[in-house]
């Protein structure tokens, strides 16, 4: 009887933790078709690309919390008390953001087709971001490597 409590408190816990939320950047984008923006002109696409970026940070910052306070609730749940898995159910905003991220991609790409110096703002601000995250991926492992003797 012990056992198949056991199992069982263990999927409860298991499908508990399927709930979770994610954390933004480990959502990829769903697909937009990028025809919708075909009547844009450049400037429309800066100004539409400008709304969507503003809200692509908003939601994610929503969901940056609620996978934080997913993660808080999990670990005092698993630990101390376990009805504050309960707490895990929240308001994720994943499929908004995934929803997000592909109008981003489609601007983007309406962007590159229609030859905008936008599509060129965008790849060097990427590359900027990269040169960035490299740095601080550097920084943290020369940090974390041992003192040689």
């Amino acid at each position: 009887m012990k056992k198949i409590f056991c199992v069982g408190l263990s999927f409860l816990f298991l499908s508990m933790t399927m709930g979770c939320a994610t954390k933004s950047e480990n959502i990829s984008a769903n697909y937009v078709s990028p025809l919708q923006y075909q009547s844009y002109t450049c400037d429309q696409l800066r100004q539409e690309l400008i709304r969507v970026k503003r809200k692509v940070l908003e939601v994610s910052g929503q969901q940056d919390h609620e996978a934080t306070k997913d993660a808080v609730a999990f670990t005092v749940g698993m630990v101390l008390f376990w009805p504050a898995l309960f707490f895990m159910i929240g308001k994720d905003k994943k499929a908004e953001l995934s929803n997000l991220k592909g109008e981003y991609d489609a601007i983007e790409n309406m962007a590159i087709q229609k030859n905008c110096e936008l599509a060129r703002e965008i790849q060097e601000e990427r590359k900027k971001e990269k040169l960035t995250k490299e740095k601080k991926e550097k920084k943290q492992d020369q940090g974390s490597m041992p003192d040689a003797v």
